[in-house]
């Protein structure tokens, strides 16, 4: 989360667009990953990298935050080499399994080294486990992250960003 927001505070040279599904989204077979599941290394031959994660039980009492912390740096891993990449998940964080979440959304990030595009989209906000506007989850976060509270706002429809096209990926 902390390199999402930090992506998304840099200042633009170039104005950010709306997001949109990527181009290469109908070439896509998600590979779908459950609860702290690590995808296996052999997944970056793929391309596109289409992938899905559960990320609904990142809980205190049952270990579900450590499983969740545990399996994000190999994902990390099979996204960063991908040449056309793109992630939905679904988050949410509770004291315990049973508990309304503190916090829960959707995501959706992709990026294209080919066209040098790169979008994200955060969606269905629930806080205490009641459904929230964008704006209910900034005014909740505002005091504790104004940055995150400033990304939030900026995701509300998503965003699509130029990126660095990549040499090796033609």
């Amino acid at each position: 989360m902390r390199v999402l927001v930090a992506l998304l505070t840099l200042p633009f040279t170039v104005l950010p667009a709306p997001y949109h599904d990527p181009a290469f989204g109908s070439a896509c077979e998600f590979l779908s990953f459950g609860e702290g599941e690590r995808p296996p290394w052999h997944v970056i031959m793929r391309d596109p990298l289409c992938v899905e994660y559960a990320k609904q039980d990142i809980t205190f009492d049952n270990g579900g935050a450590a499983r969740f912390l545990l399996a994000e740096p190999m994902r990390i891993a099979v996204a960063v080499p991908a040449c056309r990449y793109w992630q939905r998940d679904h988050w949410s964080v509770q004291v315990s399994r049973g508990e309304p979440p503190l916090v829960a959304w959707d995501g959706s990030y992709w990026f294209d080294k080919r066209s040098g595009r790169a979008a994200a989209r955060v969606r269905n906000f629930r806080i205490g486990g009641e459904p929230t506007t964008v704006d209910g989850a900034v005014s909740a976060v505002r005091g504790y992250s104004p940055e995150l509270a400033d990304a939030l706002i900026r995701l509300d429809a998503g965003i699509s960003i130029p990126l660095p096209p990549s040499l090796f990926c033609r």
